[in-house]
């Protein structure tokens, strides 16, 4: 890890470049990057493209954030989550903001963000205690800078009590619940689950559900993070390694089943994401 402190024109800041071992990358939701800015002038941060999830809170003033073409204003006792894989900016107002933030990222922190947004999980929210999360912050920090031999396995234990306090404080039924739109990404994520041996466009899928399509593009990726090609894709992949580990079909079958045609392409594709082939990802199962 490196830890720097900055002393600039626009802010002054404290962060700990994080790096986790393999194993952790692999198996366990890993600290990236850690850090508190001061603004000592209005100034706009933008990264977007990483692989990474964005927490972060604002200890005083305020500023906006910019998410999926979204305008959210933040102020002292608000926090936000993102997926940082998307278009967004933040940019401190006059009122100059103190920010604390985490960049963190794991094999299930997709799925953790995915349910968060399911359940009505807003980008900003605002605690009704920012003990909890100031005690993860700080614990975590201590940690990315300690010598500590076991320091990944407790900062994923940090990390995973940082998303359990976003989930509880940002459970909001009456947005899941609530409006037709949501609801109806509901059910097509799980028309898409139970057709997928079937061509499915987002054409299609418009014109079934009565959406207009790029109203549904805009919502589905504000939703949940990504394309509906992109979620599709990742179903379909999914469903093929269980009926690689776990059935008798032939890799042609699997691919039929999974609706990805021809074979040729199949096995392109599937290399594609998870970087070997279907007839060698079977094997290296049985």
């Amino acid at each position: 890890m490196k830890n720097t402190s900055y002393h600039g024109e626009y802010v002054t800041s404290n962060r700990i470049l994080y790096t986790p071992s393999e194993f952790a990358r692999e198996n366990l939701l890993y600290l990236q990057e850690i850090g508190q800015v001061h603004a000592r002038r209005p100034h706009i941060s933008t990264h977007p493209g990483l692989a990474s999830y964005l927490f972060m809170m604002v200890l005083s003033g305020s500023g906006t954030l910019s998410y999926l073409g979204e305008e959210y204003r933040l102020s002292g006792g608000d926090c936000a989550l993102i997926n940082c894989k998307n278009e967004y900016y933040h940019k401190s107002s006059e009122d100059l903001w103190t920010i604390r933030w985490i960049h963190f990222y794991g094999p299930t922190v997709f799925g953790i963000y995915q349910k968060y947004m399911e359940r009505g999980g807003q980008i900003r929210f605002r605690p009704a205690d920012m003990d909890g999360f100031t005690d993860c912050w700080e614990k975590i920090s201590f940690l990315a800078s300690s010598d500590d031999h076991i320091r990944d396995m407790k900062i994923n234990e940090q990390l995973s009590s940082l998303l359990c306090l976003v989930m509880a404080e940002s459970w909001h039924p009456e947005s899941s619940a609530g409006g037709k739109g949501r609801q109806s990404l509901l059910h097509i994520r799980e028309y898409i689950r139970d057709h997928l041996s079937e061509k499915i466009t987002l054409d299609m899928l418009s014109e079934r559900f009565y959406m207009n399509k790029y109203y549904l593009t805009r919502l589905f990726r504000r939703e949940y993070g990504m394309t509906i090609n992109d979620y599709l894709l990742q179903i379909r992949i999914s469903h093929a390694k269980e009926l690689l580990r776990f059935s008798k079909l032939s890799v042609e079958e699997v691919g039929e089943s999974c609706g990805i045609t021809p074979l040729y392409y199949f096995s392109r594709i599937f290399k594609q994401v998870e970087g070997i082939s279907p007839r060698d990802y079977r094997k290296k199962w049985q």
